[in-house]
């Protein structure tokens, strides 16, 4: 008797075998038996499958990589995998599951077959089609895992709004009634409170990025320039300690969200100032082309590594501020540079001399799905 038949006729030993090893597996001790035997049936029927399929060297080799190509149609190990995420199953007991399954059905063999070439090579071929399904397990387990958390970022950001802007507005009127030390308490918890929401925005961003939800923009034909202008004159008041340059070239004219990309220019400048000493310089240039709008920052700073720069824009990377080892924010904010920049078909750029660092974003100034002859 060939393995899969023996699997299939012995199937429901080997599922009462797995599930009394599983109780003495210390990461399977407190799972459920109901949870344990849910989908491991699926998956050794989707391994039977396999051991009657014809199968190349090549394919061996692969498979046992966890590399084997997928179809259309989600398999058995995949779902197991996003169930048992679901379910609260942890990785670890997800690889204790496979440990079992493949523990069982192996002891069990051997014990009643003598070891001659077929045994060996359906030993070695249930090992690769274990492989498989633990490579296809993890990898939905991580993906679903990865889902989870950001609903729940997405939901807190949500819900921490509510209280927030009670706070603020709280704030804002007891500023009118208060004067002197109070007035500047008052006006500090102002500012926090304003610097949380900006940390929650960047956050819910981020939450709906991962989700796939792209950042909707609200294009209008606007003037960039005078938009950028006016959030360099907001942003110096916030950062006094910083002079911050401006300058602005050519035709900055287009179909844009001004809303969203005050809110990058501004992301750029505070990661600029926050890691910049007191009195240092940030040029901010604004440059309009036949084509495109072109934004760029530029501060002087300490040397960065080529693996810092190529990071700086992932997401939760945090990053030392100038002769400061503690990181001064969540690291969202130039992800949203890049969000904000892909949603308007454009891009962002990171560079760096020995002493200075330069970001850019560039814009066109129509979306293509735009018709040219609507051109502004």
């Amino acid at each position: 008797m060939r393995l899969a038949e023996f699997i299939d006729h012995e199937r429901e030993e080997i599922i009462a075998e797995s599930m009394t090893y599983a109780a003495r597996i210390p990461a399977l001790k407190s799972a459920p038996p109901e949870t344990l035997r849910d989908h491991l049936p699926l998956v050794l029927d989707a391994i039977v499958r396999d051991l009657h399929q014809p199968q190349s060297r090549a394919q061996s080799i692969e498979k046992s990589r966890g590399n084997a190509p997928l179809g259309s149609a989600e398999t058995a190990a995949q779902t197991h995998g996003q169930l048992r995420a679901r379910s609260g199953l942890d990785i670890e007991q997800v690889f204790a599951e496979y440990r079992v399954l493949r523990s069982c059905v192996l002891r069990m063999w051997t014990e009643t077959h003598e070891p001659d070439p077929t045994v060996i090579a359906d030993t070695l071929r249930f090992n690769e089609a274990i492989d498989q399904a633990v490579a296809e397990s993890v990898t939905f387990h991580h993906a679903e895992t990865i889902r989870w958390k950001n609903i729940f970022l997405a939901v807190l950001g949500h819900d921490l709004r509510n209280p927030l802007n009670a706070m603020l507005l709280t704030a804002q009127l007891a500023a009118g009634k208060a004067s002197g030390a109070a007035l500047n308490h008052i006006d500090a918890v102002l500012h926090f409170g304003r610097r949380i929401t900006t940390l929650l925005d960047s956050l819910l961003e981020y939450s709906k990025s991962e989700l796939g939800v792209a950042i909707p923009l609200d294009r209008r034909n606007v003037n960039l320039g005078t938009s950028c202008e006016e959030e360099v004159k907001m942003l110096r008041s916030a950062f006094p300690g910083t002079e911050i340059v401006f300058s602005l070239t050519g035709d900055t004219r287009g179909l844009f969200d001004s809303s969203r990309v005050r809110e990058a220019l501004g992301n750029l400048i505070s990661n600029a100032a926050q890691h910049s000493s007191d009195g240092s310089v940030v040029r901010v240039a604004v440059t309009g082309t036949d084509t495109a709008v072109e934004i760029s920052t530029e501060n002087i700073a300490e040397p960065i590594s080529p693996e810092v720069l190529n990071s700086m824009f992932e997401p939760l990377r945090r990053h030392a501020g100038r002769n400061d080892a503690t990181p001064k924010n969540l690291g969202l904010g130039l992800f949203v540079v890049r969000e904000i920049a892909k949603a308007h078909q454009g891009e962002v750029t990171a560079s760096a001399t020995e002493n200075r660092l330069e970001f850019k974003i560039t814009l066109p100034k129509l979306p293509r799905t735009v018709d040219l002859r609507n051109r502004i």
